[in-house]
């Protein structure tokens, strides 16, 4: 894995240490001695992820950590706390300032490796989703208690009552704690819950069963593929925790459980994942944007065309039909003419809604600019297009539009209907014969379904 480490310690010996490990795994890696370095360094070098000493002279390890967290431009840069200090409360101490781990001296490779390129991993997906984005939609980290700001439903699988029992005491009741005894239960838990689990913890000492293989399972099924996992392991139990952190564990405890440090971890993890889900929501509305109409919300001209190529493809390789309705708003300009602009935006948007509502779900709505709609009916021939053009136009027709303040207005549509007529037919030979049918409908005196001549 390659990626760029920033070292900080005021102690060279260290430094050089931990360069020489990191390089060895082909780290590229820079390096500061003291606090105000290390802000430079950040600001310099964009690491992907921080080796941060807590003990330094001047601007200490904790205040350097708080000030990247605070950042904008770099709060989403992991930093892991390296101090030689082993009392609970002060390792947590790091991770309530904002940092996503810590270490404790002297750095052992097997913690350092697993922490390290884990968060490397993190750091890579939320840098794809950024860069998507264009903007930081939520702040992961801020100068207030991490411990503090979270809560969130955590689903705790231990089929060993009192151990499980501890954790959720641990846990609530900041959290919403499940416990789950039966690794079956936690899928359909997963399956029967309105919002998903933020957590799920494992304990790999599951009685009866291999803990390995059903966090394999949580990382392969679609509705657990995203959530967290964080497992709870023996110290000398090594081969297990490498192998459950390849297959995408997220985090680990060793036992005996401290609860300040699995309050710390659990509060991590959940705001990790918190953030990436607003990521990829953000991106998911990024995409409905570029293909949605903002006024209707139904789908554009752009992925009409997109999408209508692929449908005429289809359905000539597998033989079946297809058909499509334009449609126009009768005598629309008078309607922003007489009423405003205001009035004509809820017209189209309510005549949206009726189209929405007269079409099956399989059937492409779309707005292709002004008051002109396009309706793709895929496995429709020209018979049953007609149907479902006149199902639209007495839906349009048959109930008075509202305008706002009481007034109300009577609107009709013209449509024209082609079907697929050959295995050479492209998306402007279907447009151009509806549209053709449309014009007819106008001539002959509008709010009528024309299909198209043969």
């Amino acid at each position: 894995m390659s990626a760029r480490v920033l070292v900080v310690d005021d102690i060279l010996a260290n430094v050089r240490l931990l360069e020489a490990k990191l390089a060895a795994e082909y780290f590229e890696v820079v390096t500061a001695m003291n606090g105000a370095d290390a802000l430079e360094a950040v600001q310099r070098t964009r690491p992907d992820i921080v080796l941060l000493d807590v003990m330094m002279p001047g601007i200490d390890g904790v205040e350097v950590c708080r000030r990247i967290k605070q950042n904008p431009a770099t709060q989403h840069i992991p930093v892991v706390m390296v101090t030689a200090l082993d009392q609970p409360e002060d390792r947590v101490r790091g991770l309530e300032a904002g940092a996503d781990d810590f270490l404790t001296k002297p750095v052992n490779d097997l913690a350092l490796f697993c922490r390290v390129k884990g968060l490397v991993r993190l750091k890579m997906l939320t840098d794809e989703l950024r860069a998507r984005t264009g903007v930081d939609p939520l702040g992961l980290a801020t100068s207030e208690p991490v411990a503090e700001q979270v809560s969130g439903r955590i689903m705790v699988l231990d089929n060993r009552v009192a151990p499980a029992e501890r954790i959720r005491s641990h846990l609530t009741p900041r959290h919403e704690v499940t416990l789950v005894a039966d690794p079956q239960q936690t899928f359909e838990a997963f399956g029967a819950a309105h919002a998903g689990f933020d957590l799920i913890i494992v304990n790999l000492d599951l009685e009866g069963i291999d803990g390995l293989r059903i966090c394999s399972q949580l990382k392969s099924v679609e509705t657990t593929r995203q959530t967290p996992i964080l497992i709870l392991v023996d110290p000398d139990d090594h081969q297990r925790l490498l192998r459950a952190l390849d297959m995408g564990v997220n985090d680990y405890l060793i036992r005996p459980i401290d609860r300040q440090e699995l309050q710390a971890r659990v509060a991590t993890q959940i705001r990790r994942h918190r953030y990436t889900e607003q990521l990829r929501l953000t991106v998911r509305s990024s995409m409905e944007m570029a293909v949605t109409d903002a006024l209707t919300g139904l789908y554009n001209r752009r992925y009409l065309e997109t999408q209508l190529t692929q449908l005429i493809e289809q359905s000539i390789d597998r033989g079946k039909v297809l058909s499509l309705l334009t449609l126009d708003i009768d005598f629309f300009k008078s309607v922003n003419d007489t009423y405003g602009h205001d009035a004509g935006d809820r017209v189209l948007q309510e005549v949206a809604g009726r189209i929405r509502g007269s079409v099956r779900s399989v059937d492409l709505a779309c707005r292709t600019g002004g008051e002109e709609f396009v309706v793709v009916l895929p496995g429709a021939d020209l018979t049953i297009a007609e149907k479902v053009g006149e199902r639209i136009r007495r839906a349009i027709a048959a109930k008075p539009f509202m305008l706002g303040h009481g007034s109300h207005l009577t609107v009709t549509a013209s449509l024209g209907v082609s079907s697929l007529a050959a295995e050479q037919d492209t998306v402007d030979d279907l447009l151009k014969r509806a549209d053709r049918a449309l014009y007819r409908a106008k001539r002959e005196g509008r709010n009528r379904v024309v299909p198209a001549a043969a």
